[in-house]
């Protein structure tokens, strides 16, 4: 009790020193251990998890977004987060929706959860797997009101594979693979029925509103009625856009929008164009609403197609992948290199292209670490966080390979590791083997001077300057993110089903050449690269088509039958 005073006695010690008898040094490490508590609580509450908006396009083409260097189609809402965000330009997945969907979901390569082949048809009876734990589910533990609208394509034969049973608190929107984009009317085999669902029940009171416009309307809704109060928002808005309707009339946009591409020659791609139109408009309307809701600076938004392109006349569509090899369902660059980007308050120099390898599987631990959370509890995922990458607090590629499939059902494997690509086999005998336009780089009516001024108009670019946010120069983001090559060869020296075929991408992005021969080691090496991925791969769940799932039998709906045959 009788240390010498070395500084003036606060009157807060003389308190402590009274009531409780403290010394100079308990008193010290009271202050100590209050500060720490104090700093550690404060630090916990400063940390808010961010709101996620994930919008997943359907079978948009990597030439089909303004910042690939076309400008054919304008995309100014796209491209204004590109100029604020991070393009994603060494970005793969599977070269089909099924698989690429569930790879999101699960963060796991297909191979490893039997969905690698084909896709689900809505009379087949299995899905995702239901031991499998979803992003959704992940997100739910860390308090996200989860919400999906759109696609599903995940299994929907049974109540336990559709979202609102894993890990959604709502859905809004479609089960099957593609619909009719004003029926709302989906046709597969001969079948068909409505398929538009709120929650479980079906919706028949949106005949005639254009699918695009409706799941804008959907999500802007779910925004506009979000209290942070109850959580962070995860939105999956995956739009049925730009894939192919039913084949009666594939390609489908209101007629205002069409004509404004009277410019572009082919009436398919002119079509399409205005799909691609009402799918930027889209994402204009959810970056304002989240502007207005004060909720966009604290928000994460992800936009991603699910695969390459369907190309020249592929699945009846009019998408490019220019200058890239090959259309969706094959292995080659155009079926599995996706257009894709991420935006957020606090990336690290927002407006440049991302050039590491990165994986439809790596979304789920991304975001899972953006939500704060830490990784290292996921377990049994293929996939791997870029977000200290992307946030500038790491300099290391967080993945060096990657497998594109392995679907021995078509007859195909593709992996990928640093700049090299193997691919054996192909799909439908090589017939989509090729290179397919248009390049959007010519005979249009438009400029990049006009188009930055269309960019600087959009909703999103309006928006994001209202917080504040950061924009990099779009013609450098362009000219970064542009794949240039020059004219394809006459005839290709890689013939994928009597030999396997090794490319060097960052060389020959359009995968002209076949370097197997002048690289044996490497050639080797990515051989038994994937043999080592078969090795780990699991059968496919796929099913037969059972006939008594025919809507016909339930009011001309597509439902969850196997509940009411009770198989």
């Amino acid at each position: 009790m009788g240390e010498r005073m070395l500084f003036p006695v606060p009157t807060v010690y003389i308190f402590y020193y009274t009531v409780f008898d403290w010394t100079i040094m308990e008193f010290e490490q009271y202050v100590c251990l209050s500060v720490f508590v104090l700093e550690f609580l404060s630090s916990v509450e400063a940390f808010s998890r961010p709101n996620i908006v994930f919008i997943l396009a359907d079978d948009l083409g990597f030439n089909d977004v303004g910042f690939h260097g076309s400008l054919q189609i304008p995309t100014p809402n796209i491209d204004a987060l590109a100029s604020s965000g991070i393009i994603l330009n060494q970005y793969y997945g599977t070269p089909l929706c099924t698989p690429s969907r569930s790879a999101i979901m699960t963060g796991k390569h297909p191979i490893h959860t039997g969905m690698q082949h084909d896709v689900i048809y809505a009379a087949e009876s299995w899905g995702l797997p239901l031991n499998i734990k979803l992003l959704p589910e992940y997100l739910k533990e860390l308090g996200y009101q989860n919400f999906a609208v759109g696609k599903w394509h995940l299994g929907q034969f049974n109540k336990r594979y559709l979202p609102v049973s894993r890990g959604f608190i709502h859905h809004y929107g479609y089960w099957t693979g593609h619909k009719d984009y004003f029926s709302h009317n989906a046709e597969e085999f001969g079948m068909w029925g409505l398929d538009l669902h709120d929650g479980l029940e079906d919706d028949w009171s949106e005949f005639g509103n254009y699918t695009t416009r409706l799941f804008t309307r959907k999500a802007e809704e779910i925004i506009e009625n979000h209290s942070p109060e109850e959580g962070p928002l995860f939105l999956y808005l995956a739009h049925l856009a730009v894939h192919s309707a039913n084949p009666h009339s594939p390609l489908q946009a209101p007629r205002e929008t069409v004509k404004r591409f009277e410019y572009i020659e082919d009436k398919n791609r002119r079509i399409f164009a205005a799909m691609v139109y009402e799918l930027d408009l889209s994402i204009g309307r959810v970056v304002k609403k989240l502007s207005q809701k004060n909720l966009l600076k604290d928000t994460i938004i992800v936009f991603s197609s699910d695969n390459g392109g369907p190309a020249a006349g592929f699945n009846q569509n009019a998408a490019s992948n220019w200058p890239l090899k090959g259309v969706k369902n094959t292995p080659w660059e155009g079926g599995v290199r996706m257009a894709g980007l991420v935006w957020a308050n606090n990336l690290e120099q927002p407006g440049r292209v991302y050039t590491n390898l990165m994986d439809m599987v790596d979304w789920l631990p991304t975001l899972y670490g953006a939500a704060g959370a830490n990784c290292s509890s996921l377990k049994g995922i293929d996939g791997v966080n870029h977000w200290p990458t992307l946030t500038g607090k790491s300099d290391k590629p967080p993945r060096t390979k990657t497998v594109h499939n392995i679907d021995e059902g078509f007859g195909y494997g593709a992996v990928r590791k640093g700049p090299w690509k193997l691919v054996q086999g192909t799909t439908y005998n090589g017939d989509w083997d090729k290179w397919f336009g248009p390049s959007g780089r010519d005979n249009f009516t438009i400029d990049w001077k006009h188009y930055k001024k269309l960019i600087a108009d959009s909703d999103t670019a309006k928006s994001l300057a209202r917080i504040g946010a950061r924009f990099g120069h779009f013609d450098k983001i362009v000219s970064q993110a542009n794949v240039k090559c020059s004219n394809p060869p006459d005839i290709s020296n890689c013939k994928p089903k009597v030999k396997p075929c090794l490319f060097n991408i960052e060389r020959d992005p359009c995968e002209y050449e076949d370097v197997a021969d002048k690289h044996p080691k490497k050639y080797t090496e990515l051989l038994k690269l994937l043999e080592d991925y078969k090795h780990t791969q699991v059968p496919p769940r796929n099913k037969p088509q059972n006939p008594l799932a025919d809507p016909k039998y339930f009011g001309y709906v597509w439902t969850y039958w196997a509940d009411y045959l009770k198989i």
